[in-house]
Order: C-alpha cells, then sequence, then structure tokens
C-alpha cells in the first residue's frame, strides 16, 4: 500500500471518527437518558456501523479502484487506528481504566464494538463488490 493510500485512508477514517464521537455524544445525551443504556448502547453500535459503511461508500472514489487486498488492508488500517486510539485515548486522555475500556469488547452488556470493528474491516472490499470493481 502507498504512502498516498495510507494517508487517503486515514484521512477517510478521521471523518468516521468525528462523526463516531458525534454518535456517542448522542447516545450518552440523548438516548440513554431516554432509554437507558441496554437499549441506547446496541443502537449506537449499529448506528456506528451504518455511519461506517455509509462513509466508506460515500469516499469510495477518493480511495480509487484498488485490488481486494488493497481494501482489506485499508479496512486493517482502520481497525488498528481505531483500536489505538479506544485504547490510547481512552486511557491516556479519558482517564479510562484499562478494565473500562475492554469493557467495550464485551457483547453481553450490550456493546456492538466488535462488530463496528469487523464493519470497518469488511466494508471497503464489500462497496468495491457492490460497485462492481471486484467479483
Amino acid at each position: 500500500m502507498s504512502l498516498s493510500l495510507l494517508v487517503k485512508a486515514g484521512l477517510v477514517w478521521l471523518v468516521i471518527a468525528a462523526l463516531a464521537i458525534f454518535n456517542g455524544v448522542l447516545r450518552e445525551s440523548l438516548f440513554v437518558p431516554q432509554w437507558g443504556r441496554g437499549l441506547a448502547l446496541p443502537l449506537s453500535g449499529l448506528s456506528l456501523c451504518a455511519i461506517v459503511f455509509s462513509v466508506t461508500y460515500l469516499s469510495f472514489s477518493f480511495l480509487g479502484e484498488r485490488t481486494a487486498n488493497t481494501y482489506l488492508l485499508i479496512g486493517l488500517e482502520w481497525v488498528i487506528i481505531t483500536l489505538a486510539f479506544e485504547f490510547l485515548f481512552g486511557h491516556w486522555v479519558a482517564g479510562k481504566a484499562w478494565n473500562e475500556i475492554l469493557q467495550t469488547f464485551n457483547i453481553l452488556k450490550g456493546d456492538l464494538f466488535i462488530l463496528v470493528l469487523l464493519t470497518s474491516l469488511l466494508s471497503p472490499v464489500l462497496v468495491a463488490k457492490m460497485k462492481g470493481i471486484l467479483p
């Protein structure tokens, strides 16, 4: 993957990250008080999956036509940056304990972060298939 594509994929991730933060603010300020954490958390996870997929779809021409392996590498870049942000920002800036950060992987509590990571990984390939670039 070229440096240019690495930077482009990083810029797309920044858009996703900004929208993810907005999604979290909506969840905490509107949805949790209205519906409770038990419903707000999975709804927020599903909406974030939709955000990731939509941004991927809308920014696809910016990334350009690539191979299946390159699309997987883009998705992997997004997953790695997301995990780094979640752990490093969460701990060192937001002051969360490591155990608290690890709870974002707890599907039994309604957190769908795993699904968000999977969506981030696979969205570039899925969009390429939808647009007829990949068989």
